[in-house]
């Protein structure tokens, strides 16, 4: 069966996840996080990316990244991250293969009423696997400098974050009274049915957008396509 074509909007953010292949760790250890944040800082600038969430788990990444003018920029982030991952595992463990799925999955993402709340899904992957209680206390995701628990000076902050205050306080209260907060089941299906199927996390008038801007079908309608916008918070399905 052929690929489906993936799609990539330039200038619009995009949930991205990406596993270890059959679901095998990626990251065993401190310095394995870090190799893989140290690149994600270098090759977005290199391709003029801007990351607003990222969350990794020991067997799958979670990004929202917008790619730019250049929609071609996600693809060519993703290949490198994921080659010299590969590469620094493999030399260290004394093997070859791959180290991950063969292709990863993402999403359009609507800004205007679900980019907070993906941001959001991403941070809050470690609470629900008992990792931790809290999700900013994590130290491999986005969520702590957002709250302004430590400072990450490549991180880019989103228009829906920048929304949220007038301050870098309020910003960061807010957003930390967001993530506590209590949110719909088929919001929560919409972002991950959305992700896992290649399809756009927004409802009907941004399907028409998009549609629009690309000229084609992009949403396969008849499998969950909302009746009406959701502009609730989302809650989290461990991905």
């Amino acid at each position: 069966m052929p690929r489906t074509a993936r799609i990539i909007i330039p200038d619009y953010p995009h949930h991205i996840i990406q596993r270890g292949h059959n679901r095998q760790a990626v990251f065993a250890c401190d310095e394995d996080y870090q190799y893989y944040l140290d690149n994600l800082a270098e090759w977005k600038q290199v391709f003029s990316c801007k990351v607003y969430a990222f969350c990794l788990m020991t067997n799958h990444v979670h990004l929202v990244v917008d790619p730019g003018l250049d929609p071609d920029s996600i693809g060519q982030l993703m290949k490198r991250l994921a080659g010299r991952q590969t590469r620094y595992v493999n030399r260290l463990a004394g093997r070859s293969g791959t180290l991950w799925e063969g292709r990863f999955k993402s999403s359009p993402i609507d800004s205007n009423n679900y980019l907070l709340a993906c941001c959001r899904y991403v941070e809050m992957n470690p609470v629900p696997a008992n990792i931790c209680k809290e999700p900013a206390s994590y130290r491999w995701s986005s969520c702590a400098a957002k709250v302004g628990l430590h400072s990450n000076d490549w991180l880019d902050l989103d228009p829906s974050y920048l929304a949220l205050g007038n301050t870098d306080q309020q910003r960061r209260a807010r957003y930390a009274t967001f993530l506590s907060e209590p949110s719909a089941d088929e919001e929560r299906t919409l972002i991950l049915g959305a992700v896992l199927r290649g399809q756009l996390t927004g409802g009907p008038a941004f399907i028409d957008e998009i549609e629009q801007k690309v000229a084609r079908r992009v949403e396969l309608r008849s499998q969950g396509r909302p009746r009406k916008e959701h502009t609730k918070p989302v809650p989290f399905l461990p991905g």
